[in-house]
């Protein structure tokens, strides 16, 4: 009785401690960034008002900031464009990552590590630098022009820096990785022996891709489709870098309205709305996913 006790406490503390880990770093954070957004902006230190006077007793909330975000079009203007573009980096992804996946669960065992490795490789380096290096590589006198001018293709340098090209350029690329390494975790695992019988059946390569080797890899493909939109969503550095003035997206408001405005209060309230878009259609589909799966097993 006793051995099973500690059992079943040992599989509480082990479950427990995921739970922990979000509701300290994501529940707690989001519910400070909610409070802000209820209140008031204000000259000072912090730059808002507390909620609650404990001097009157009084409750001082305000939606003033979710207000300012239904009547002004930049907000909606910014999260189209957000949108926009992390659905234009997602597919980029997916049309690089689906290929250099396969090609990596199909190669020799004794080289997936080394390839995985040049996958993750981009990573020992800073995000920064990284971004910077496209700003040299995209720019009218840079190496992407300058070759296509020397192989004749071109004969005058195009305008790609400062354009959304540019932004879903350098999204693709910081992004990649996280599009890749699910994909490969989701074709590693499956049973080849599916694709012999479907070829003794008489089934082409590509119609054998398509009926059963597509299907198998669904759950990659949203996994990594998940952890590429997600963060572009809310991306700032490389729209920032390698977008133009023109350029408008969420995380260009956010930083306008926490540093430049010092409106905390309608920044919070950008950030709420902007949480809400995201992880409300994320558990409306895990759900139905759920539903699925029991329906199918």
């Amino acid at each position: 009785m006793k051995s099973l006790l500690e059992g079943r406490a040992g599989r509480f503390l082990v479950g427990l401690a995921p739970y922990a880990w979000l509701a300290v770093f994501f529940l707690v954070p989001f519910l400070i960034v909610l409070k802000i957004s209820l209140s008031e902006p204000q000259m000072g230190i912090p730059p808002y008002m507390p909620l609650v006077d404990w001097a009157e007793g009084a409750f001082k909330g305000t939606l003033a900031g979710y207000r300012t975000l239904l009547g002004d079009d930049l907000y909606l203007f910014a999260y189209l464009g957000s949108l926009r573009l992390a659905a234009m980096a997602t597919l980029g992804c997916l049309a690089l990552g689906y290929p250099a996946a396969y090609a990596i669960a199909r190669a020799p065992r004794h080289r997936r590590h080394a390839l995985l490795m040049l996958v993750a490789l981009p990573f020992w380096t800073s995000f920064l630098i990284r971004v910077y290096a496209w700003i040299g590589i995209l720019k009218t006198e840079g190496l992407l022009n300058m070759a296509l001018m020397g192989l004749g293709i071109i004969s005058e340098p195009l305008q790609i820096l400062e354009t959304d090209i540019a932004v879903t350029i350098g999204m693709v690329y910081s992004y990649l990785p996280f599009m890749i390494l699910p994909l490969y975790a989701t074709l590693e695992k499956m049973d080849l022996s599916l694709l012999e019988a479907a070829a003794d059946l008489g089934c082409r390569p590509f119609r054998a891709f398509l009926s059963v080797t597509l299907p198998l890899s669904m759950p990659g493909i949203i996994a990594g489709c998940m952890l590429v939109f997600i963060p572009a969503v809310g991306e700032f550095v490389i729209p920032d870098l390698l977008g133009g003035p023109d350029t408008l997206v969420i995380g260009k408001v956010l930083w306008a309205e926490f540093f430049d405005n010092r409106d905390w209060p309608t920044a919070s309230a950008v950030a709420v709305a902007m949480l809400v878009l995201l992880v409300v259609p994320i558990m409306a589909f895990q759900h139905f996913e759920a539903k699925r799966a029991e329906r199918e097993g």
